[in-house]
C-alpha cells in the first residue's frame, strides 16, 4: 500500500497513500477509466491517436506517465484507492536509456508515428509557457469513472495542498476545461497564461503563494 501520510484538515482526519511501483496496475486502471469516456478535444486526446485502438493506446499513455512520475516525482492514491494523481519535478528529470525506451514505446504504441511531429510541437508549446525554474508539476488527476462527482478528487487536492504547504517551490499546472479551471481557482491557483496555439484552449495556473 505504500507509505500513508496522516493529515489533519478542518477537523477531519484524512489519509493519502504514497504509491510505489507495485501500485502501478491500479493507478493505470484508475486513469484509463477516468479518461476513456472523455472524447472532447483535450491534452490526452491530442496525444493519443484516435483510432480503433484508442483504449489500448490510452492505457500505454497512463503507463508512461506513471513510470515517469514514479522516477522523477511522486504518485499519490486517495485513501479509498479510487482516485490518484501524478506529480513530477521537472528539474530532476534526465535522459537515460530507460526513458529513451519509454519515449520510443509511447511514440509507437500510443501517439502513432504519423502524429509524432504534432505532439512534439505540443511539448514545445508547454515548455515555452512553463517556468524554467524548479517547480512542482501535477501531471494528471483521475477518479474511476463510476466514482465521478463523489468528491474523491477534491479531497485528494486538499490533501496535496497540506503535503506541499511548506515547500518553497511553486506549483504549476495546466488544464483544458472550464470545470477543472474553476476547481483549481477554488484552491487558490491563478491563471498566468492561456493559449489556443493547439487544437484546444490551454490554461496555465500557478499557486497564489509564488
Amino acid at each position: 500500500m505504500g507509505f500513508i501520510y496522516f493529515l489533519y484538515s478542518q477537523g477531519i482526519h484524512l489519509f493519502m497513500i504514497k504509491a510505489t511501483k507495485k501500485d502501478k496496475e491500479l493507478i493505470v486502471d484508475i486513469l484509463t477509466s477516468a479518461f476513456e469516456p472523455i472524447t472532447i478535444p483535450n491534452s490526452i486526446n491530442f496525444v493519443v491517436k484516435q483510432d480503433s485502438k484508442r483504449n489500448e493506446r490510452l492505457k500505454v499513455l497512463m503507463e508512461y506517465l506513471c513510470d515517469n512520475s514514479l522516477l522523477f516525482g511522486e504518485v499519490f492514491l486517495s485513501d479509498n484507492r479510487k482516485a490518484c494523481t501524478l506529480i513530477q519535478y521537472p528539474h530532476t528529470k534526465k535522459i537515460t536509456l530507460q526513458t529513451v525506451l519509454w519515449d520510443f514505446q509511447l511514440a509507437l504504441k500510443c501517439i502513432g508515428l504519423s502524429n509524432v511531429v504534432k505532439v512534439l510541437k505540443r511539448e514545445i508549446t508547454l515548455k515555452k509557457h512553463h517556468s524554467k525554474e524548479p517547480h512542482i508539476h501535477p501531471m494528471i488527476l483521475g477518479t474511476y469513472s463510476e466514482e465521478r462527482g463523489k468528491g474523491h478528487g477534491f479531497r485528494l487536492i486538499k490533501q496535496l495542498q497540506e503535503y506541499y504547504k511548506d515547500t518553497t517551490l511553486p506549483v504549476i499546472i495546466e488544464t483544458t476545461t472550464k470545470e477543472n479551471l474553476n476547481l483549481y481557482e477554488y484552491f487558490g491557483f491563478k491563471i498566468f497564461k492561456e493559449t489556443s496555439e493547439l487544437q484546444y484552449p490551454l490554461y496555465f495556473l500557478k499557486n497564489k503563494n509564488h
